[in-house]
């Protein structure tokens, strides 16, 4: 079964950090685009960071560049979500999802949507 796992979030201060993980099973994660996207209450989901190891390329929203990075471990078939100087306005369910590996970062072209993990920033 194909399927993605993500983990990691929870309840943190302003200022702190977590790294999500999005876990691949049934699939080789190298094959695709990963994205992790995120929906606060009341909002749209939106794109944070995608990356398609095999072909070289990420992306990282504007509202988290310089605090978030995306980093792709072939080896455990996963991808994590490093968050660091996390906001208030972070807080959302974050989950994880593939695509085509030359996929747009948009959530159009992604799917295989994992259960998501709710991160709350708040003091």
């Amino acid at each position: 079964q194909e399927q993605l796992v993500e983990s990691g979030g929870g309840l943190v201060q302003p200022g702190g950090s977590l790294r999500l993980s999005c876990a691949a099973s049934g699939f080789t994660l190298d094959d695709y685009a990963i994205g992790w996207f995120r929906q606060a209450p009341g909002k749209e989901r939106e794109a944070v960071s995608c990356i398609s190891s095999r072909e070289g390329s990420t992306y990282i929203a504007d509202s988290v560049k310089g605090r978030f990075t995306i980093i792709s471990d072939n080896a455990k078939n996963t991808v994590y979500l490093q968050m660091n100087s996390l906001k208030p306005a972070d807080t959302a369910v974050y989950n994880c999802a593939r695509g085509p590996k030359r996929a747009r970062c948009v959530t159009l072209f992604f799917g295989a949507w994992g259960q998501g993990t709710q991160v709350t920033v708040s003091s």
